[in-house]
């Protein structure tokens, strides 16, 4: 399974689109600039959410070289295909935690603001937001194809949109302080929650496969 876990982490890096990485890195330059002290914490959302687009469009690859056939002909079940694929989702969630830390570091010194419930809030949207969005979009692609995963990933875009002008417009996160922390744990618990059902469902879609 190492090998497995290696080519998808492979294919993750090598297929990273340069475009987006500067419309991404567009954007984050916008919020840390419009966001002030709560800079680090958006821009950690605005990453999250593009390794979680990255992972779904990397494991697409599969996809059109047909990797089920290859499967048959190699020591390997379809438990340790899946497995594999989330196992390397979760080695991805490491490049958007270095990211939430550096990103809030940032801005700490450039907004001389330093709020260490905004910094755990950050890391922790680093981790479950690409968990969310993995775990919602590998069953369709298992299932239904790369395009209906595609299809799913921008409507998730929606409400991760209306979470960042939620901030952007005031109220935001001076509002939900006393309560964040148990907002987090809820996330976190739905995120592992599914991860796991996604994984289990994942199997069963690509064993079907012919």
């Amino acid at each position: 399974m190492k090998g497995l876990i290696y080519k998808d982490i492979a294919i993750f890096f090598k297929s990273i689109d340069k475009k987006l990485v500067l419309i991404v890195a567009g954007a984050i330059i916008l919020l840390m600039h419009n966001t002030g002290a709560y800079a680090g914490l958006l821009a950690s959302v605005m990453l999250a959410m593009t390794i979680g687009m990255q992972n779904v469009m990397s494991f697409a690859s599969d996809e059109k070289a047909c990797w089920k056939k290859y499967q048959l002909a190699m020591p390997v079940n379809a438990v340790s295909v899946v497995t594999s694929k989330y196992i390397s989702v979760v080695c991805t969630l490491a490049v958007s935690l270095m990211g939430s830390i550096l990103f809030n570091l940032l801005s700490s010194m450039v907004f001389r603001s330093f709020d260490i419930v905004v910094w755990g809030v950050s890391m922790a949207a680093s981790v479950i937001v690409p968990i969310f969005w993995t775990g919602i979009c590998l069953p369709l692609t298992y299932w239904f194809g790369f395009r209906s995963a595609q299809t799913m990933g921008v409507i998730a875009v929606i409400p991760m949109f209306y979470f960042i002008k939620y901030f952007e417009d005031g109220a935001g996160f001076s509002a939900m302080t006393n309560s964040i922390h148990s907002y987090v744990l809820a996330a976190g618990t739905a995120a592992v929650v599914l991860f796991a059902i996604s994984m289990i469902i994942s199997m069963i879609g690509y064993n079907r496969k012919k």
